[in-house]
């Protein structure tokens, strides 16, 4: 005969508790994360953070060509990559330059040359005979 088990878990099975909250049960890895994982993983998640303090920003400032401009979510964002690429300027500060520029800040002329020519290409392509 063999012996019983009591009221726990079985291997490999998640614990009730979290089982029936949808909680999802965490295995840890055998071995400790070497230093190079360690630091790797804490400059992406650093990364992370100021990817999410950024994107309201941008978020802001696809509305305001949205709304500028009649284009789809995704036809701003273009412009935007496209000025930030084409200007040499990090994505972020042309977002914070659009948005200031609703507040009766003036952009640099060197964004306004490259965002005027993002919507001239925009409007080309939208309209490729007018």
């Amino acid at each position: 005969m063999r012996p019983s088990r009591g009221p726990g878990p079985r291997r490999g099975e998640i614990p009730g508790d979290a089982q029936r909250e949808g909680r999802e049960h965490v295995e840890f890895p055998a071995e400790p994360l070497s230093v190079d994982r360690t630091e790797q993983l804490h400059k992406e998640a650093e990364q992370l953070k100021e990817a999410m303090e950024r994107r309201p920003v941008i978020d802001m400032a696809r509305g305001v060509l949205m709304a500028t401009w009649s284009c789809t979510e995704d036809e701003a964002w273009q412009m935007l990559v496209w000025v930030s690429q084409h200007s040499n300027i990090k994505l972020h500060d042309v977002a914070e330059a659009v948005v200031a520029a609703t507040q009766q800040e003036p952009m640099p002329a060197r964004l306004q040359e490259r965002l005027a020519e993002a919507v001239r290409q925009w409007h080309a392509r939208r309209d490729p005979g007018g």
